[in-house]
């Protein structure tokens, strides 16, 4: 059970990783680490330090707080939650100028 954590923060992790289209060696030279180190985190076989944590983060784009967002049993997705993170999608993909009118539009409609 103590091994819990590591394994759910690990999958968080190669969701977020995947969900960016990193590989591991990607993320790796983003973040300053070897590739085979990510894996082990990922896989929970390795108790990340917090400063590791934190390079991971940024090196996926994400905060902190994120890399512990995990779903288990009692976490349920609302739908607005799920609008939010299917608009977040959209706007990695645009381009600077659609992400300004995309602002402006939000900031009117708020």
């Amino acid at each position: 059970m103590d091994k819990e954590i590591l394994k759910l923060v690990g999958i968080r992790i190669r969701t977020l990783r995947k969900e960016r289209g990193l590989s591991q060696e990607a993320l790796g030279e983003r973040g300053g680490f070897h590739f085979s180190y990510i894996g082990q985190i990922e896989r929970g076989e390795k108790n990340v330090s917090l400063l590791n944590l934190h390079k991971i983060a940024e090196a996926l784009e994400v905060n902190l707080i994120q890399l512990f967002a995990y779903l288990d049993e009692d976490f349920m997705v609302t739908s607005s939650e799920s609008d939010i993170r299917d608009i977040v999608g959209l706007l990695r993909t645009a381009n600077d100028e659609k992400i300004r009118l995309a602002k402006n539009v939000l900031r009117e409609l708020l």
